[in-house]
């Protein structure tokens, strides 16, 4: 039987309903107040397990008659107020998973991120290849990621069969405006400005058809980044105001100016207690050139991915009247 964490989540509900499309029967993690999104809601081929991943002698029970595993279930966020609990859902979570697929040999698939990954090097794709030269001063979630995959790697050298993916951005229609989600709430809210950085994107759809078909391979101790193309930050909103039939942005947002911002969005989040819409790690981020090679997923798999300005196009579709 198929075990899957995070189950009600953006990646892992996806996850859910292309196994269960399949055929295959999964037992999904569920925290007490998730709710069950409409997209695998009363599917007779889910079995929901309560439990937190940060409990271990809860998640006991969940891994009874398991063989596979995939671990979606994440804590998100580039706020630095949230690193203690990023490390705790993260890192002590992940080596939860690790230490019980060890001891019931399971084969886990683990789903880091890009985050994870090494710097840009000017001129250069980062690859599967690149780590992460540690460095106590980066963002906390990229901090935890990396660590997290540094337990299934400690697993690995137990005995433990696992598979690392690392997503670039990933979207997709039941996204909403959450999550990725915000940056098309942005540029359909009039958003002016854009910055001079670019990052990789993928279809929430190719995710978890990449995940399956590398956890129906032999295939351990390898990693592989999930991600369809490119896109520098101007194009992107450009391709989502088109969708929404808006003004794209039309201003570079420097880096001074996304200083004052981060701090002025601070100063009025200390003040309200609402989350800032701008971090000093997300704003760093925009600013980043990063462009990622998924060669070594499409050797592997073969797989398709979707043109990520189809899959713009049908997500501002999805959220016009949202």
């Amino acid at each position: 039987m198929i075990l899957v964490t995070g189950g009600t989540g953006f990646l892992g509900s996806e996850l859910i309903k292309q196994l269960t499309d399949k055929g295959f029967a999964v037992r999904a993690l569920r925290r007490e107040k998730s709710v069950i999104p409409a997209l695998i809601k009363d599917n007779p081929l889910i079995e929901w397990f309560t439990a937190d991943i940060n409990e271990p002698s809860a998640l006991e029970d969940a891994f009874v008659s398991i063989t596979k595993v995939y671990h979606c279930a994440a804590f998100v966020s580039f706020n630095p107020k949230d690193k203690k609990k990023l490390f705790h859902v993260n890192i002590e979570g992940t080596s939860n998973i690790v230490n019980l697929c060890t001891e019931h040999h399971c084969r886990l698939l683990h789903v880091s991120s890009v985050a994870a990954l090494g710097e840009p090097k000017r001129g250069k794709q980062i690859t599967e290849k690149d780590f992460w030269e540690y460095d106590a001063k980066a963002h906390a979630y990229g901090l935890s990621k990396y660590e997290a995959e540094m337990e299934v790697w400690r697993g690995i050298t137990e005995g433990l069969q696992a598979i690392i993916v690392n997503p670039s951005v990933i979207i997709g229609k039941n996204a909403g405006f959450e999550g990725s989600g915000a940056i098309f709430k942005l540029v359909k809210g009039g958003f002016p400005f854009f910055t001079n950085g670019a990052t990789g994107l993928v279809d929430v759809e190719d995710v978890a058809h990449a995940m399956i078909l590398l956890m129906e391979t032999d295939v351990v101790a390898e990693r592989y980044i999930i991600s369809s193309e490119n896109y520098h930050y101007k194009d992107l909103f450009d391709t989502i105001a088109q969708g929404f039939n808006v003004k794209a942005p039309t201003k570079e947002a420097k880096p001074w100016m996304l200083g004052i911002a981060w701090r002025s969005l601070a100063l009025v989040s200390a003040i309200t207690g609402k989350e800032p819409s701008i971090t000093k790690d997300a704003a760093k981020s925009s600013l980043v050139l990063s462009y990622y090679d998924n060669s070594k997923i499409i050797k592997e798999t073969g797989i398709k991915f979707k043109v990520l300005a189809d899959s713009i196009k049908e997500i501002t579709q999805h959220l016009k009247d949202a």
